[in-house]
């Protein structure tokens, strides 16, 4: 895709959402749930969330896409994650997976890998996660990486641009990188998108919300608009944010502010370069 054809995708992406309000429902981490909520909710979505096996089929059924983030695990997961990824391929409903601390405990890895079975439309990480699932489902070989370290990468962005375009490939998708640039591909176009802020280090949930904002745009247009719309809206929200915060308290309630006046143009226009 050129510049030009990207900027039309994304700016119609946001526009979409904003006149839609699309259900994007989740099962994620504890931590973060209302963040995530209030982020979905701010981008113009509409946001749910569940843990039992039975109400993971369901939003599958219900939503526009579904968001599974990894984060905090618990026993009941195992039923409640393969049962809705599997109701997710059945009825054809887009899903976004965030990785969020693979490698923490056997049951995390078990049902991470199970995933491959029903494979999602996103998947969003850090660099170390991006490759800790590429190894996992054996879609790359070559991959030279020690982490995550917990929930934080121990790898660049740029480590992971091969495994990102292996992934993406092969769940016919997009896989989105968060760093300091982030980095956005399909497999095939890839772009790296600038913007965001160092205060988003700073709190808790900026990447698990955004794997949330994700879903929001992807039931409303192909994987790689989505996460490519997600990630520039996230970079202008930061930018303008830290430039009205004190600090991360601060920082945090402008942010969600900012995610709810990026106008489509704002959005499309953010910076990014096409990777050649």
């Amino acid at each position: 895709m050129t510049e030009s054809e990207i900027k039309s995708k994304v700016a119609k992406a946001v526009k979409l959402v904003r006149e839609k309000k699309p259900l994007a429902p989740s099962i994620t981490n504890t931590v973060t749930i209302n963040f995530v909520a209030n982020a979905q909710i701010a981008v113009g979505g509409s946001a749910a969330m569940v843990y039992l096996p039975d109400e993971g089929e369901c939003i599958a059924k219900i939503g526009g896409a579904v968001y599974i983030n990894a984060g905090t695990m618990f026993p009941v997961y195992e039923e409640s994650f393969p049962r809705c990824v599997k109701a997710c391929a059945e009825n054809k409903t887009p899903w976004v997976l965030d990785p969020v601390g693979l490698g923490i405990g056997s049951l995390r890895t078990k049902l991470v890998a199970g995933f491959k079975d029903f494979p999602p439309s996103i998947i969003r990480g850090n660099a170390s996660e991006i490759i800790a699932v590429a190894k996992l489902w054996n879609v790359i070989e070559d991959a030279k990486s020690d982490g995550p370290k917990g929930v934080d990468t121990v790898d660049a962005v740029k480590d992971a641009e091969n495994a990102a375009k292996a992934l993406a490939k092969f769940i016919k998708g997009a896989v989105s990188v968060s760093g300091i640039e982030d980095f956005v591909t399909d497999g095939e176009t890839s772009v790296y998108a600038k913007g965001g802020s160092h205060f988003m280090e700073k709190i808790t949930g900026a990447g698990c919300s955004l794997g949330g904002v994700c879903a929001v745009y992807a039931s409303v247009t192909d994987p790689f608009t989505a996460a490519l719309t997600a990630t520039q809206i996230y970079n202008v929200a930061g930018s303008r944010a830290e430039k009205l915060c004190r600090g991360p308290a601060s920082f945090q309630e402008k942010f969600i502010d900012e995610l709810y006046l990026a106008t489509p143009e704002d959005v499309s226009e953010n910076d990014f370069s096409i990777c050649k």
